[in-house]
């Protein structure tokens, strides 16, 4: 049901206070916790960031969608590669007080070795990498048709690295070839084939559900014995561009995402910085981007949010 005020979305968590504990580190939307040496419990925040910067105004419910939406995709795509989860109930870890900051937004997962980089494949050009196409034809080095449009769907899947950047600062778009310098050549690879591999099954599944999966980003880690695993968060509207798909047939891209958000941002003339931080999102604002996330939830689990 399509909320109508910030009142009936309920109360937002902009920030878990965990005393059973001790706090690893707070990103730009998951508070981490560590659970002994080798586990460790990631709760998804309501916070909300745009253009790398951490906004005032938090999205109520956002991290109990972005969690559920992941924990139905890594479901759905667990026999292509192994996963952070552990199986076990976040709410396990933590305090009976507690348990309420944890419900339906806590993933207890295993602690891995991340890679340095963020795994992203696109079906189309849009975005960042729709700023060096027109500049220069390429996107990541990688040579394209000309005169392509938003649009347009690429002749082939194309993967684009980038570095995971922190808090504050800007990811970084860059060649195979570094992405080779920076974990190898045999990891890049695995890397690159494992991430065109999910992509096309989830585009394949979305599909299906009436949704086009233009790109998303996947990040990776090593465990123990060194086998690449997946983590994070993967393709939820946070970190994925999600579009209607009878909607692209007409020539249209209706997103299902943040991107109508950065529009917005960018309209106001701000992308970024302390100023975009101290911005007060108007409430039709904070309803549209959950009605969006909620829409792609339900449409993708065929569930409402519990």
């Amino acid at each position: 049901m399509t909320a109508r005020t910030l009142a009936e979305l309920g109360p937002a968590v902009a920030r878990t206070e965990l005393h059973s504990l001790p706090l690893i580190a707070r990103g730009k939307v998951r508070d981490l916790y560590a659970v002994g040496a080798d586990r460790m419990l990631m709760i998804a925040s309501d916070r909300l960031s745009a253009f790398d910067v951490v906004m005032k105004d938090p999205v109520p419910g956002k991290g109990r969608l972005l969690t559920q939406t992941a924990l139905w995709w890594f479901e759905q795509l667990r026999d292509g590669v192994p996963n952070h989860l552990t199986g076990a109930a976040p709410e396990s870890v933590v305090a009976p007080d507690e348990v309420a900051q944890v419900r339906g937004r806590g993933m207890l997962v295993k602690r891995l070795t991340p890679l340095p980089c963020e795994a992203v494949v696109r079906a189309f050009v849009v975005g960042s990498g729709l700023k060096e196409y027109r500049a220069s034809g390429t996107v990541c080095g990688i040579a394209l048709p000309p005169g392509l449009q938003p649009t347009d769907r690429l002749p082939e899947l194309i993967f684009t690295p980038a570095t995971k950047a922190a808090v504050g600062d800007h990811d970084e778009n860059i060649p195979f070839e570094r992405l080779a310098g920076l974990i190898g050549v045999e990891r890049a690879t695995e890397v690159r084939a494992v991430s065109l591999r999910l992509f096309q099954a989830a585009s394949d599944l979305a599909a299906a559900r009436g949704i086009v999966l233009a790109d998303t980003k996947f990040e990776f880690g090593l465990d123990e014995d060194g086998r690449l695993t997946l983590m994070d968060e993967i393709l939820t509207p946070d970190s994925s561009r999600l579009w209607l798909a009878d909607e692209l047939a007409q020539g249209r891209i209706v997103a299902l995402d943040k991107q109508p958000l950065r529009d917005w941002l960018a309209g106001t003339g701000i992308t970024g910085g302390l100023e975009q931080a101290a911005l007060d999102l108007p409430e039709h604002v904070i309803l549209a981007l959950h009605e969006r996330y909620a829409r792609a939830h339900r449409m993708l689990t065929g569930q409402e949010l519990a």
